[in-house]
């Protein structure tokens, strides 16, 4: 056979296996389902995930997702755990295991000493009548017909199911518990999420220059306002500062392109009027929208009255990651 084509054949049909192992899944969230969020999201103690193998790795993911999404998790190897990790589960803990058999040894060690310690117990599994799914008290079903390896040996079609399942799982619990876009920054300070759901234009704008001017400023002091402060360009305002206009580099272009009257060339003869600008609490990501809208470099920040308060720059949002 054609070396490409048992490639394309081999992925095309790992791909209908795995597609048809998530095809059966929603009838695993039934009231089992159900019983295990409410659960997990009463339990006064944490949600400890535990594994052998490949169930392992999907396990670590799944803490993860739970951990950044509100509800607090740790992972705990099932073979360290007869071996001293055990001390890693508190009383009020529940314990979530995955397995796709439900019959390794690790595993039926394991259990019997969950359930003497008292631990709610969660089994992930694909075989009902499973040693792990006859110990738990609760039972998630992850069913697969086989494994998309062609010896059906590889766990594939089975982790599939159950980083799906657990996907939903953490969904669930974020949803039951309320976890908001801001209960979501508090977790991500660091990460570009978290940035796009908590940095404001407080947070980048108090670092500028102020430039501003009057309209009847002359050229020459423009210039000098618009090169000491180093934003390419200068609000306009009143004597109260209110915002009138906004000049820019690309405005004094435009103005040497029209008049040789230099001398008599004020800011109110140069300045775009009803300039674009955001209040201080305006998410960062809002303020980059608006510049991309408008496909410009600076938003002017004024308070909810147009008084001027300084110089938002498209740097400052590069700066921060946003571009």
């Amino acid at each position: 056979m054609d070396i490409q084509r048992l490639i394309r054949e081999t992925a095309l049909k790992t791909l209908e296996i795995e597609y048809l192992t998530l095809k059966a899944l929603p009838d695993s969230v039934d009231d089992r389902f159900v019983a295990c969020v409410e659960a997990i999201y009463e339990a006064a103690g944490r949600l400890v995930v535990t594994g052998i193998g490949k169930s392992a790795l999907v396990g670590r993911k799944l803490v993860a997702t739970l951990n950044s999404t509100g509800t607090p998790a740790l992972f705990m190897h099932a073979a360290d755990a007869i071996h001293g990790d055990l001390g890693m589960i508190g009383k009020e803990d529940v314990v979530l295991c995955l397995s796709k058999s439900g019959e390794t040894a690790e595993i039926k060690v394991l259990t019997p000493l969950l359930k003497q310690r008292g631990n709610l117990l969660i089994g992930m599994v694909a075989t009902k009548d499973s040693h792990l799914a006859r110990y738990a008290d609760l039972l998630l079903f992850t069913p697969i017909v086989r494994e998309a390896d062609p010896h059906n040996l590889a766990p594939t079609a089975s982790t599939t199911a159950q980083m799906a399942l657990g996907d939903a799982l953490a969904m669930a619990l974020l949803v039951r518990r309320g976890f908001s876009p801001e209960d979501f920054a508090l977790v991500h300070p660091g990460g570009m999420l978290g940035k796009q759901l908590y940095l404001r234009v407080a947070d980048l704008y108090l670092q500028n220059e102020r430039p501003k001017v009057l309209p009847k400023t002359t050229l020459r002091e423009i210039l000098l306002e618009m090169t000491s402060k180093r934003l390419g360009c200068t609000a306009v305002t009143d004597e109260e500062d209110r915002l009138l206009g906004i000049i820019t580099d690309g405005d004094l272009r435009r103005m040497l392109g029209k008049t040789t009257r230099l001398d008599e060339t004020r800011a109110e003869d140069i300045m775009s009027p009803s300039p674009k600008w955001v209040q201080p609490d305006t998410l960062a990501a809002k303020a980059l929208g608006i510049l991309q809208q408008h496909n410009i470099t600076q938003l002017l920040v004024a308070d909810e009255h147009g008084k001027y308060l300084g110089v938002l720059h498209l740097h400052d949002l590069i700066r921060e990651g946003f571009v």
